[in-house]
């Protein structure tokens, strides 16, 4: 009787031991697996960065993204664990969610894969193929656990140095780094001849000095023209403000014999003063060279950050030019007086909109508004003749596509529009917004000649 009773506790109690060695197997293995708190978010934050994009996206972008979205999402589920606190005993949970987790982004790269082919075929390019989406997997965990480690260093130096320590050099460091972009910036453009014709801005005839024109007037007045076609341009540097500038423009344009042509166009530059090559041929073979095009800079900076830190100055210029130009044309016969038209690119049409919001009812006034690849929301676009592309990200990008769709009833569609989706799509544009004028002509923020068109739709 007690040989069989100690038989049985000795079984239960290897029972128990086998049942405790199981436990710890899977604890081991739940430990070095992450939270499934921390997994959900990693792969909901993969999942974004893979969402459709507008534009064709490089395997390494890809990578970048979704390692950073990756880490932000680690980030946040570790502040999250920190203050709440979590479950002290890890379970089999864990490593099933990461199964589960594992086959949701395979299936999710499959389809990026099949849409980012798609936006290639009607672009024009060739797929991204296997070696494409190699590197994605592959470099994307290594960019994910360089940023958390990355992350890591600010909050163990600053228990050592302390916190003034950190602030102080990360600011030493901003300083320098902008220090060595800016001369590098500056010192790109190619060089240009000046031109030795009198009817070119710059010209040793010219009212406008060529140091003055800056690079991007420089490019602007050289460029290849129609016969008779006019050309002017005033820089940051040709006078002290928008009005002296929009002043100098005028006398400089009537110099140049441009109020004889039968059709004037203001344009309003970009942020860095460019003005698109493409827009400035189309107008000379829209109106077969009896042209005038005049413009003024307003900026030196690139357009996103005029965008965000000084809109109003691009708005001030455009008003000033077109009120000097409408105010000589006011001066002429109405019988041989140009028509008058005003054109702005991107944050260009934002200045060319806020302008004509004071000059539309003037009987001088412009005969046509022309604005390609407008800001979101930021243009009036009624009553103008409007050239977007359904996959340019400035088209999308603004603060309420975090809630609401865009508006591309202007847009032309040109490749595969993705389905809006909250806070996904606005995701997406951002993302696509710095490699938006990568695109050929006709897609992203790419515009060709086809956007000078003066025909109402």
């Amino acid at each position: 009787m007690d040989v069989g009773r100690g038989g049985a506790v000795g079984g239960a109690m290897r029972a128990l031991a086998a049942s405790a060695a199981a436990d710890a197997g899977v604890d081991s293995l739940a430990r070095r697996c992450p939270r499934v708190a921390t997994t959900v978010a990693v792969t909901i934050a993969v999942w974004v960065s893979l969402a459709p994009s507008l534009l064709p996206r490089a395997a390494l972008a890809q990578a970048a993204a979704s390692g950073c979205a990756a880490a932000a999402a680690a980030v946040a589920g570790g502040v999250r664990r920190r203050r709440h606190g979590g479950s002290a005993r890890p379970g089999a949970a864990r490593p099933a969610a990461l199964v589960v987790a594992a086959g949701a982004l395979g299936w999710a790269v499959l389809a990026a894969a099949q849409w980012q082919d798609a936006l290639r075929a009607s672009m024009g390019r060739p797929p991204a193929g296997p070696a494409h989406w190699i590197v994605v997997c592959s470099c994307a965990p290594l960019i994910f656990a360089a940023v958390r480690a990355i992350g890591r260093v600010p909050g163990a130096w600053r228990r050592r140095a302390g916190t003034r320590a950190v602030a102080a050099t990360a600011v030493t460091v901003a300083m320098g780094v902008g220090v060595a972009i800016v001369p590098v910036g500056l010192g790109q453009a190619d060089p240009v001849a000046r031109p030795v014709a009198a009817a070119v801005a710059g010209s040793p005839s010219s009212l406008v000095s060529w140091e003055s024109l800056g690079d991007e007037g420089r490019r602007f007045v050289t460029l290849d023209a129609h016969p008779g076609a006019i050309r002017t341009y005033v820089g940051l540097g040709s006078a002290a403000d928008a009005r002296s500038r929009a002043a100098l423009a005028v006398r400089e344009l009537d110099r140049a014999g441009g109020f004889a042509r039968a059709h004037v166009v203001v344009a309003v530059p970009t942020g860095s003063g460019w003005i698109d090559p493409g827009a400035v041929r189309g107008f000379d073979t829209v109106f077969g060279g009896d042209v005038a095009l005049v413009a003024q800079q307003y900026s030196a900076a690139p357009s996103w950050v005029t965008f965000l830190f000084d809109r109003n100055a691009a708005a001030a210029s455009a008003r000033a030019l077109l009120t000097a130009v409408r105010a000589h044309l006011d001066t002429l016969d109405p019988v041989r007086r140009p028509q008058l038209h005003v054109y702005g690119q991107s944050l260009g049409s934002i200045g060319g909109s806020a302008a004509l919001a004071d000059h539309a009812s003037a009987a001088a006034g412009p005969c046509a508004a022309i604005w390609a690849g407008p800001p979101a929301g930021a243009v009036r676009t009624a009553g103008a003749i409007v050239t977007a592309n359904t996959s340019d990200p400035v088209v999308w990008w603004q603060p309420s596509l975090l809630w609401s769709p865009p508006d591309l009833s202007r847009a032309r569609r040109d490749a595969p529009v993705p389905r809006w989706l909250p806070v996904v799509s606005f995701v997406q544009a951002t993302l696509d917004l710095p490699v938006a004028l990568d695109a050929a002509p006709g897609h992203g923020h790419r515009y060709g000649p086809d956007q000078a068109r003066c025909d109402h739709p």
